[in-house]
């Protein structure tokens, strides 16, 4: 059984937050012995920002290709520190680089052959993987976007034939509003990916919009949820027929 399992990068914001996650990991594994996991990591929360102003700070228009290579020097450090408070705990995991994921990007399309990764996880039950990121043609590094991880996961989720996609958030699902602004907001236990992709439209991002069209394209079921296991989760729908939601994130 293999499960997907993207950890945000509102999630992963210092080494108490890694451990964190490390441990969320490790506590799922004895539950079910055939699961093997593939965790895709975003880079560190601000990360992002800062090296785009790094990048700006040296050239005020930076070269996409230059910036798409600093920008992965975030995901590939999130990869290792990741990796590395797992086998603190006992745990073996295998970390790759944006190479060995085996997603590409070329006219405007993103594929994942994921060779490299099922022959880790014949060796390992737990693969870490870069997310936000892809090969070009000629092998060069290319974002996918703001947000990217989540398509990243969705992705690799597909060409694995994983039955779900997990994204694990700073949130514990959708809400009626933001619930960091909004102490009234209303959790949304149930989704269709289509009300999902309006309220995308509509200025909540809480998961990428092309993830959720990626999703809704090959029928993928998303389970949107935070670290607790607690928490409500909200299921994400490919296809059911629910009763409609708020149409925004506020």
């Amino acid at each position: 059984m293999l499960s997907v399992i993207k950890i945000g990068g509102s999630v992963l914001r210092d080494a108490a937050s890694f451990d964190a996650v490390a441990g969320f990991i490790s506590r799922r594994l004895p539950a079910n012995r055939e699961e093997r996991l593939i965790v895709i990591v975003s880079a560190e929360y601000g990360a992002t920002d800062a090296l785009l102003e790094e990048a700006r700070s040296i050239a005020p228009e930076p070269s996409e290709e230059a910036l798409d290579l600093l920008w992965s020097t975030g995901e590939l450090r999130s990869v290792a520190r990741l990796s590395l408070h797992l086998q603190r705990l006992g745990v073996h995991a295998a970390p790759l680089n944006v190479h060995q994921t085996g997603l590409t990007s070329a006219d405007g399309r993103a594929t994942v052959r994921p060779m490299l990764i099922l022959a880790a996880l014949a060796h390992t039950r737990v693969a870490v993987v870069p997310g936000f990121l892809a090969v070009r043609p000629g092998g060069g590094i290319r974002s996918l976007g703001r947000g990217g991880s989540d398509l990243t996961a969705v992705l690799v989720a597909i060409a694995l034939g994983a039955q779900q996609c997990e994204l694990v958030k700073d949130v514990a699902g959708y809400y009626s509003s933001d619930p960091h602004e909004h102490a009234d907001a209303i959790p949304i236990r149930d989704l269709t990916i289509a009300e999902a992709l309006g309220m995308a439209e509509a200025g909540c991002n809480l998961v990428q919009l092309a993830a959720l069209e990626a999703a809704g394209a090959a029928s993928l079921p998303l389970v949107v949820r935070c670290l607790s296991v607690d928490s409500q989760v909200t299921y994400v729908h490919p296809h059911a027929t629910l009763p409609a939601h708020v149409a925004a994130c506020q």
